[in-house]
């Protein structure tokens, strides 16, 4: 069995005040699909991103890899909109507006930034029925962080340049984050924006109607992120079936076609080749 024809799954954590457990400041994460001649500069990579992160500097940062045995989902990214906005309060209105289009009744929403205004940090997104409005996931937890997802850099700078889009490695992460997410039929929608001071820039993503970026969701150098999955539970077999997905679940993003179609095969089955 040869090393180079088999992928791992890249993960960092960083914090300050000790580790996310111990309940350390969460500053940053990051996840990756390699194989394993890129293993060393990707976590190269993601220790340089949380050692430079505008909400502080760390003292506790976790790197680790796993090879992947299960089958990896292969999908398109989702189509990108932009709304530019003059206000938060703007861009908070769109993206109640677009939460509405995607088929979440506006008291389900209203509740749902009720539960958001009562957290002081979030470490992962939390889950809000679509029915009741009610979180449906472990308020001791503090989140579900999503996990094992990528896209290769080298057809996401393909994409982008097909859109005449910058090649941001924001959107890149968010983006993957987002197609993963609603590739579950129980996901109807995601609200999220960053908890990056210097970031203001959020999303709604639904299958509906794609990723859709607001230029202003938050107020420059608030540090409080927001991420919210709309979950029907009427399309899952259980939620504890959901949170598998989202954690374990390998996903790679493929905008060309051609590659979608040959790469079906499990990250198990390159290495038999």
């Amino acid at each position: 069995m040869q090393l180079e024809h088999i992928y791992f799954s890249v993960r960092m954590r960083a914090a300050q005040g000790g580790s996310h457990e111990q309940g350390g400041k969460h500053i940053s994460g990051g996840e990756r699909i390699v194989p394993y001649h890129d293993l060393s500069p990707c976590m190269a990579e993601l220790a340089e991103k949380g050692l430079n992160h505008s909400r502080g500097k760390p003292d506790f940062m976790n790197i680790q890899f796993e090879r992947i045995e299960e089958t990896v989902t292969y999908v398109s990214p989702l189509p990108v909109g932009t709304h530019v906005v003059s206000s938060v309060t703007d861009g908070q209105a769109t993206a109640r507006s677009l939460l509405t289009e995607a088929g979440i009744e506006p008291l389900v929403i209203e509740k749902s930034y009720h539960v958001i205004s009562h957290l002081t940090e979030l470490q992962g997104a939390l889950f809000i029925d679509t029915a009741t409005g009610q979180r449906l996931d472990d308020p001791i937890k503090n989140g579900v962080r999503v996990s094992r997802m990528d896209w290769p850099l080298d057809d996401f700078s393909c994409w982008s340049n097909e859109y005449q889009l910058s090649p941001n490695i924001r959107m890149k992460e968010a983006l993957t984050l987002a197609t993963k997410v609603t590739q579950h039929p129980a996901t109807i929608a995601e609200l999220c924006w960053s908890d990056d001071p210097d970031y203001v820039t959020g999303y709604v993503a639904s299958q509906k109607f794609g990723y859709q970026r607001i230029s202003q969701l938050k107020e420059l150098g608030e540090e409080k992120g927001c991420r919210i999955f709309f979950v029907d539970q009427s399309k899952m077999k259980d939620l504890d079936a959901y949170i598998n997905y989202l954690t374990t679940q390998p996903v790679l993003i493929r905008w060309k076609q051609e590659v979608i179609a040959d790469e079906s095969r499990s990250m198990a089955g390159r290495a038999a080749e």
